[in-house]
Order: structure tokens, then sequence, then C-alpha cells
């Protein structure tokens, strides 16, 4: 599991991760959802040692994410930041292929060129191997990052706003294919994601945040009550249920 003991984290003296305790389950999918500003992509790279935090602990599996050498680290847990800079123009063969080095230190085997291979397919860009990601769609290059996270081929995945640029299609596509990485690998996935309703049909375990702290964590059918998304959002959300999940009806 993915421990978490009153963590802080502030910015200019103001608290954006305010003591924030709980446990992510091992396996499954857990979604952090919260308005604008709650601390969820904070708390994100908190747990995957992106930034350094004030006060608090987080262990991943029994490792101590401060204290645990990054490349033991890397083996474990995978983060896909939620803004991704590469000045290098790399092709996505190229970038896919990052995510082994924890596994090959910069010198690939076959049996690395097989996890890029397969992420690069998973994410249907096997056709785009040799493209520029200069070249790419906004879309595009977001499955590509993804990809390079899939081929790390870690037990815990850590995606910061996964969804970004993707249209309908793809975000579904992409949700389909977190789910059956929890299903189908075993993987513990953690999202960050501002759609209520993905969070509720493909999530086992939602945390919702707001203003830094963690104010309500449970399944979707918690989750999803108006009572309980009014809180988060401050907002009036109509729940609907259809084909068995819960849909917040927030557009009128």
């Amino acid at each position: 599991m993915i421990r978490i003991e009153n963590l802080v984290k502030s910015y200019s003296g103001t608290r954006v991760v305010d003591s924030v305790t709980t446990d992510i389950p091992a396996g499954g999918v857990t979604s952090i959802i919260g308005p604008n500003g709650a601390g969820k992509s904070t708390l994100l790279s908190l747990i995957s040692r992106l930034s350094p935090m004030d006060a608090g602990s987080v262990s991943i599996a029994g490792l101590d994410v401060s204290t645990t050498p990054s490349k033991d680290l890397a083996r474990s847990m995978a983060i896909l930041r939620q803004e991704n800079h590469i000045t290098m123009r790399l092709r996505v063969r190229d970038l896919v292929g990052f995510g082994r080095f924890p596994h090959s230190g910069g010198h690939p085997t076959a049996v690395d060129r097989v996890h890029i291979d397969s992420a690069m397919a998973q994410l249907d860009l096997t056709e785009l191997a040799d493209r520029f990601l200069d070249e790419l769609s906004g879309g595009q290059r977001q499955r590509a990052y993804i990809a390079m996270v899939l081929a790390q081929d870690t037990d815990y995945l850590l995606l910061d706003e996964p969804l970004n640029n993707l249209d309908m299609k793809h975000s579904v596509e992409m949700m389909r294919m977190i789910r059956r990485l929890a299903d189908e690998l075993g993987k513990t996935v953690v999202i960050v994601i501002h759609d209520i309703n993905f969070a509720s049909c493909y999530s086992d375990t939602i945390l919702a945040m707001r203003n830094g702290v963690l104010v309500h964590q449970g399944t979707p059918a918690q989750i999803m009550q108006g009572e309980v998304l009014r809180d988060v959002y401050d907002i009036d959300i109509r729940i609907e249920e259809i084909d068995g999940n819960r849909i917040g009806v927030y557009f009128a």
C-alpha cells in the first residue's frame, strides 16, 4: 500500500497540502479529485518525491520515499507529470525507451525492447514510433508520455491528469487501459483527475481534496453523493445511476 502520514507542504506561507494522513490500498485504481488549487497534484508530487515534503512521511510498499535510493524507487514506482518538457528532438520510440532506464541503465536489451514495443502497442503508437514528438498532436504526445511510464513496468503508477489533451474516444480508451492495468496486471494506479464521472466509473477508491485537506475518502458509491460533492466543489450536483454507475450532472 501507499501509507501517508501527516503530510505537509507549504508555498509562500500557505499550506497546499495540510496534514494529510491516509492509506491508499495496493491494487486497483485510486482517483484523487477536487477543485483547482485543492492540492491534488502537489500531493502526488510529494508521494513520488518530485517535491520535498515539509513534514510527514510517505512509504510505498514499505519503501520510505525520503530515504530509498532513486534507482530502487524507480523500479517500484513510475510517475507521469502534469506537464512534461523535453528540449531534445526525440522520436516516439526513444521517449518510450526512457522508461526502461532504471532497468537498462541506458543500454537497452532485447527484454527492454519488448517492453517498449508492448507499451507503444497498448497506447496505439506503433505506427508513430519513428515520428518526432514535435510532429504529433497534443493527444498523441500525451499517449507517448504515458507509454514511457508504462514501459517502466512498475507495480505502482502515479498519473497526474492522464486525460490531458485527449479527446472523448482516447479518454475512454485511456481509462479502460488504466482499469486493465489494475485488473489484469495487478498494478496499483493512482490518478489525479478532474472528471468526477470517469473517477466514478473506473475507480475502486476516491480521495476528495479541498484547500489542501483530504475531506472525504471512500468508494465511488460513497463519494458520488450530492451532499459529499457539494462539500468538495461547493455546487449542487445531481446524481443519476446509469448502467450501475453513479453519474454527476452539473452542466446546468
